[in-house]
């Protein structure tokens, strides 16, 4: 079974809440590495959010930075997209 990574993370009320994080990658575009992670909550349409943010994978202590380009948001959305294509076809998760 793989070992899921999880980080915890304060609400605007102090409230603890633990995040999954989902996959990181890094960008050869921007030069910048990116989390993308979740608290496991829903939408209004029933669909898991997902958040995304900069972070230096050679901290000691991970801090996450806020994505503030469009273009930045774009190469993740494309990925995201990606990434939901492959689960729609039945490509994720099959043994090579």
């Amino acid at each position: 079974m793989e070992e899921r990574m999880t980080f915890k993370v304060f609400d605007d009320n102090g409230k603890e809440i633990e995040c999954e994080v989902l996959f990181t990658f890094e960008s050869e575009e921007t030069k910048k590495n990116y989390m993308v992670y979740t608290d496991n909550t829903k939408d209004e349409e029933g669909n898991t959010k997902v958040y995304a943010a900069i972070y230096n994978p050679d901290e000691d202590e991970t801090k996450l930075s806020p994505i503030e380009s469009d273009h930045e948001w774009a190469i993740i959305e494309k990925i995201l997209d990606e990434l939901q294509e492959e689960v729609r076809n039945g490509n994720i998760g099959e043994e090579e």
